[in-house]
């Protein structure tokens, strides 16, 4: 029953007519009213088709409400897309979501993705294949320790000497009851988990972080990504003005204390990747540095806009000239990931109305390389 309601909200699924800009374009919008799509992750097969995995869930727009993870995919590099196909059932006490799909060093592919049970027990898992996801292995946790562990989706990585990082933010329990949020502390410590076996084992890195400043929401829902010197860069979202970024040089086993990062946003996630055969990195974000009109209204997760995009060429200490890829400030934009395709880039990201608008899509958009604007 619920997957056939998840397929009827997905009537909606449309492509998006075509912009005056050709090298920034919406190419598909998921509609799922009441409902919400959001939080993807992309990956390439050996056949060249690309896939996309979200979270679909099947009634409710609330991070708690009843939630599976579907899959679209692309044969044409992105100009058109497949129906939706459920990919992991919700088996959870409340909802499955957040996937990170990943092609392993060995060849395979990874996926990972949450599953919640109540706000007391949420835990990242993880699958592989070796049949390019036609089918996945049963899911195994990554570790066994109870508690409330954010892992975002898009990402997991692997370092090139094969290491696996999966960057988590930790909420310690409030009360031992099911029920809201008031059950979970909202301040999150960012703990790396490591595996040097392709995910059969995890550990915790030795060393772990708090915000060393007084906010509601601590660190929460980090990333990471590998430099082209073979260092290490993670982030992480606060409520404080800015993302805060950790430093590694020893492939993860310890991080630098946290700091403030050139990144001004909101308390909303950033997605970041070193574009490939280059050391620039670029990020996709909520710019709240005044360099364009912003909401100034930023409580209870709001103010998720404008949606820019910067590269760095120096590791992530500084992001010139940023470009907007959408400015409405009536609009939350977030949860951003992408894949580089050939010479674009493919982007998808929540767009959720606020104040009276309360609408939910997921776009995909596909954005040519030469959009971007360089460092300098």
């Amino acid at each position: 029953m619920k997957r056939a309601l998840s397929l009827a909200l997905l009537a909606a699924l449309a492509l998006a007519p075509a912009r005056a800009e050709p090298e920034n374009q919406v190419i598909l919008r998921i509609v799922a009213s009441p409902a919400r799509a959001s939080d993807g992750c992309f990956a390439v097969l050996r056949s060249g088709r690309v896939i996309f995995y979200f979270t679909q869930f099947q009634s409710g727009v609330e991070d708690y409400s009843p939630a599976q993870v579907d899959e679209i995919h692309s044969d044409d590099g992105g100009d058109t897309w497949s129906r939706p196909r459920v990919v992991v059932p919700n088996t959870a006490g409340q909802n499955v979501s957040s996937a990170s799909l990943l092609r392993l060093a060995d060849g395979r592919l990874a996926f990972f993705y949450e599953r919640k049970n109540s706000t007391l027990d949420l835990h990242p898992l993880m699958c592989v294949s070796a049949d390019e996801g036609a089918t996945w292995s049963e899911p195994r946790p990554l570790f066994q320790a109870p508690g409330y562990f954010v892992l975002n989706n898009d990402r997991v990585i692997q370092t090139r000497r094969g290491r696996l990082i999966a960057p988590v933010a930790y909420h310690r329990t409030l009360r031992p009851r099911p029920g809201g949020y008031e059950a979970i502390d909202l301040r999150g410590i960012v703990i790396w988990y490591l595996s040097d076996d392709c995910g059969l084992t995890w550990r915790e890195a030795d060393t772990w972080w708090g915000l060393p400043v007084a906010g509601r929401d601590g660190l929460q829902e980090p990333g990471a990504v590998e430099l082209a010197d073979g260092s290490l860069f993670s982030w992480a979202r606060t409520d404080v003005g800015a993302q805060y970024g950790f430093r590694s040089v020893d492939g993860g086993a310890t991080w630098s204390a946290p700091e403030p990062t050139r990144l001004a946003t909101p308390c909303s996630p950033a997605a970041i990747k070193r574009l490939p055969g280059s050391a620039d990195l670029l990020a996709v974000y909520n710019d709240h540095s005044g360099r364009f009109p912003y909401p100034h209204d930023t409580g209870t997760y709001q103010g998720r806009s404008p949606l820019v995009a910067a590269i760095s060429a120096d590791g992530g200490r500084t992001w010139p000239a940023p470009r907007a890829i959408e400015t409405d400030l009536a609009t939350n934009f977030c949860y951003p990931s992408f894949l580089v395709v050939g010479d674009h880039v493919l982007l998808a990201y929540l767009a959720a109305g606020s104040g009276s608008t309360h609408s939910f899509e997921l776009r995909l958009r596909r954005i040519g390389l030469s959009w971007f604007p360089p460092p300098r």
